[in-house]
């Protein structure tokens, strides 16, 4: 009942930006955007300058990175087997490979673990935002129709502000720089509306999506890497890195969340697969209800 307590608001929010969608619409790219290029970087570099860095940082930043990139591999030998395009392959990559493991994981976490666990949740979600906005925009701008492979993503790469909001965050916390009142209060106003907007984003794109049209064997596929997969692989991982079992504990957990809601917000930005991205994340939010108390049963 709590877990679904945790659950409900999420979805909530996927609601009224489903609604909003049907009954005003809206364009939804110019949101999506302002989201990326404004509101992201913002929260972005609040989370890197509030963060006290340790040796975990170390341990996590490695075992998310190799994780991403052994699911991308599995992505790729599944695209070749199956005759996937470009930017099939980069959509499915955009949908199994990311976690949610920011407004889902980190509720999870503190309802599980408490106050310890929220806080290497928000480690976790830091290290995955940076990740994500390298790695997944990367992808992203790789499967655009209007790009040209591997130079205008590295292109987009370089343009991201998520990252530049990252490096003036660690830059503004390592000289101790001061944030009076009230840039801070305008900060947290930014960072706080960040993660509600890009759902919102997702609930919009949802509402354009034709079930006849779903790509049910690419979402079978994508599934299966996300929610079974990716613990797996995880738990295999942790075993080499010296940390508390509950860090490991929490690590694999955060390996089984749905699809990141800001796959999306890429997919929809590059033109990548975004019906199909959007579907997996509303999928793969939804089958979490009966993933998720598995995992938890397995690794508790």
């Amino acid at each position: 009942m709590e877990f679904l307590e945790v659950l409900l608001p999420i979805f909530g929010i996927f609601v009224l930006g489903y609604i909003g969608e049907k009954k005003i619409g809206f364009d939804t790219k110019t949101i999506s955007a302002m989201s990326m290029y404004l509101m992201s970087p913002v929260l972005v570099f609040r989370t890197f300058y509030k963060t006290t860095f340790t040796v975990e940082y170390l341990y996590m930043t490695l075992y998310l990175v190799v994780l991403c990139f052994i699911l991308i591999s599995i992505v790729y030998i599944v695209a070749s087997m199956r005759n996937y395009s470009r930017p099939e392959t980069c959509g499915m990559i955009l949908a199994s490979v990311f976690m949610n493991n920011g407004n889902y994981g980190t509720p999870v976490l503190l309802l599980l673990f408490g106050a310890t666990g929220l806080d290497y949740g928000i480690v976790l979600m830091v290290i995955q935002s940076l990740v994500m906005c390298t790695v997944g925009v990367y992808y992203a701008a790789k499967g655009s129709p209007d790009g040209d492979g591997v130079r205008s993503a590295l292109r987009a790469v370089r343009r991201m502000p998520m990252i530049y909001g990252a490096m003036l965050g660690i830059a503004f916390q390592m000289l101790h720089v001061p944030l009076n009142g009230s840039v801070r209060e305008a900060i947290d106003l930014v960072g706080n509306a960040a993660i509600p907007t890009i759902m919102i984003v997702l609930g919009m794109q949802l509402a354009k999506i034709s079930i006849r049209n779903l790509a049910k064997e690419k979402i079978s596929f994508s599934l299966m890497i996300k929610l079974a997969i990716s613990p797996v692989i995880a738990y295999g991982l942790t075993m080499l890195f010296p940390m508390d079992d509950m860090v490991k504990q929490i690590m694999v957990i955060i390996a089984a969340m749905p699809t990141a809601a800001n796959t999306t917000m890429y997919a929809i930005q590059f033109d990548t697969e975004p019906e199909f991205v959007s579907s997996a994340t509303l999928v793969s939010t939804s089958l979490s209800l009966a993933t998720l108390p598995i995992i938890f049963a397995l690794v508790l």
